[in-house]
């Protein structure tokens, strides 16, 4: 499969996985050769403690495609994926964190269907590589954004395809976990089209999920209430209008 036209960014936060961040970089520009991609990556060292920043710039010198932000302190996976962003020179945005827990081939398959829509949102098939309580967990997760929210997403939290200049447009940035789903909330409520894939999961090497955790969930229900504020009360970023270079605004022209 060829892509020579699209050009992709990868933001890849790390905190402290020295033990998996060479294989996640190592899968990445395999990924980008498998599918003749124009790639990069943004590594994003979010303050890790452990030799994660060492082993990124020593495999930054044995290939360009790799570049490093480094954090003094721990910033958080949303403030992380937001300084890659801006960092970001091509046309498209993925995260693919750094604990190698996903494989690049699973969403780059999808990136031709960035030539009609501006997000491919990613949903899990194989949902025994997570725990029944993570499972338990999506599902209620799911179930409140899709009712708050008047959607139907089957999952929010994936690798998630954007078109790079459609993240430019929102004018709010959550920083903690819960900012892939305020970003897909915001852009599809700004009327960005948007295509949902199957994606399988793989398993974690080594360390553990930082995902889950209180101080993680205290973000997440100060994010959720300020989304619902901005969608239903000051009607922030729902605006009508999009990127020029936008699949959805190229759409909208030829009405």
């Amino acid at each position: 499969m060829e892509n020579n036209d699209l050009k992709v960014s990868v933001v890849m936060p790390a905190l402290n996985e020295e033990n998996n961040i060479s294989q996640a970089l190592a899968s990445t520009l395999a990924a980008f050769d498998e599918f003749k991609l124009d790639g990069e990556i943004v590594a994003i060292n979010d303050g890790s403690t452990d030799k994660t920043p060492q082993v990124i710039s020593k495999l930054m010198q044995q290939d360009k495609r790799i570049r490093l932000i480094n954090h003094a302190k721990p910033c958080g996976i949303g403030a992380s994926f937001w300084d890659g962003v801006d960092a970001a020179s091509k046309d498209i945005v993925v995260m693919l964190p750094g604990d190698n827990e996903n494989n690049p081939s699973e969403i780059f398959r999808y990136c031709g269907l960035l030539k009609h829509v501006d997000l491919v949102v990613p949903f899990i098939f194989n949902k025994q590589a997570r725990s029944i309580f993570r499972n338990i967990l999506s599902f209620l997760y799911r179930f409140i954004i899709n009712t708050t929210f008047s959607v139907n997403f089957n999952y929010t939290n994936g690798t998630i395809l954007y078109r790079r200049s459609a993240l430019k447009e929102l004018e709010y940035r959550s920083s903690g976990f819960f900012f892939q789903t305020d970003i897909l909330i915001r852009t599809v409520k700004k009327g960005y089209l948007f295509a949902e894939v199957p994606y399988r999961l793989g398993l974690r090497k080594s360390g553990v999920s930082k995902a889950v955790s209180f101080p993680s969930f205290l973000k997440v229900v100060k994010g959720y209430l300020r989304l619902v504020k901005d969608q239903y009360f000051s009607k922030k970023d729902i605006r009508p209008g999009f990127s020029l270079d936008s699949a959805t605004a190229k759409r909208y022209q030829q009405l």
